[in-house]
């Protein structure tokens, strides 16, 4: 299911966010066992190493799955973050990730995007990941990566993208610069699940509103990485895969933008200035 691919990037896979203890092993668990075969982890979320136990007990081929994590703010230095990833590899039990991605671009810190960008070239350098990437870039973010990347492709931005903030400019820029997204909070904790409009266009489909979102952020080429501690969900949501949108449906659903209002993940000290 999730080798379906934009470019480098599976389309579809489970979000770990706020999952921790037996909650994400439960999760991982099940998402496993519907088909999901892309997991999305953090350091900062603290449950890779539990993520890494459930991976190691299902028996599934390594060669089968597709592992991001993210850098914390806190192994940002040169001289701490492949440290960090191997940790990181270590937890999950795994000789490298898939993908590795700063996880904010913590732009007032003490760790300036030249040092932490080279840092993870290293690890990519090391073999201790295969790909790398940001999230929560802005366009200006982008740009600096790309010159300091220099030849060493960007992977994907994953940014929160739903339809109440459909990040327009970024989305329009990354895609003249052939910069994948991946869209994080696609249901917006749940608001879609209440909006009219997204109700109405998944009874026209005999759909829920959550595999109408999944489905909108797929119709773009976005990655989508929803998560759920309910076996249910996590089967209905990868209804969206086969869901198909009308340009009507398409259009409804663009009226539904709120812009900077609907902003949901905002941490002050490591947001850059969103576009």
């Amino acid at each position: 299911m999730s080798t379906d691919k934009f470019g480098s990037v599976p389309k579809f896979g489970l979000g770990t966010f706020r999952l921790k203890d037996q909650v994400v092993m439960d999760s991982v668990r099940a998402a496993l066992d519907v088909g999901y075969r892309a997991i999305d982890t953090a350091q900062g979320y603290g449950n890779e190493a539990e993520i890494g136990e459930v991976l190691a007990e299902s028996g599934i081929h390594r060669d089968e799955l597709f592992l991001t994590t993210k850098i914390k703010p806190d192994n940002y230095s040169r001289s701490s973050l492949v440290a960090s990833l191997q940790d990181s590899v270590e937890k999950l039990g795994v000789e490298a990730v898939d993908l590795t991605l700063i996880h904010w671009p913590v732009p007032n810190g003490p760790v300036k995007p030249e040092e932490y960008l080279k840092a993870l070239a290293d690890g990519l350098d090391q073999g201790l990941t295969r790909q790398i990437g940001v999230s929560n870039f802005n366009i200006e973010g982008l740009k600096q990566a790309r010159a300091i990347l220099g030849d060493v492709p960007i992977a994907t931005n994953q940014v929160e993208i739903h339809p109440y903030l459909q990040n327009r400019r970024l989305a329009e820029f990354a895609r003249g610069e052939g910069i994948h997204l991946t869209s994080y909070m696609t249901l917006a904790v749940g608001k879609v699940m209440d909006d009219p409009v997204m109700q109405d266009i998944a009874r026209a489909h005999r759909a829920t509103p959550a595999q109408v979102a999944l489905a909108w952020a797929l119709a773009q080429e976005y990655s989508v990485i929803p998560s759920s501690t309910k076996r249910k969900n996590l089967q209905s949501n990868l209804g969206a895969l086969t869901l198909r949108l009308t340009d009507e449906d398409m259009t409804r659903i663009a009226g539904l933008e709120q812009g900077e209002s609907a902003r949901i993940a905002n941490p002050e000290s490591a947001r850059p200035v969103w576009d």
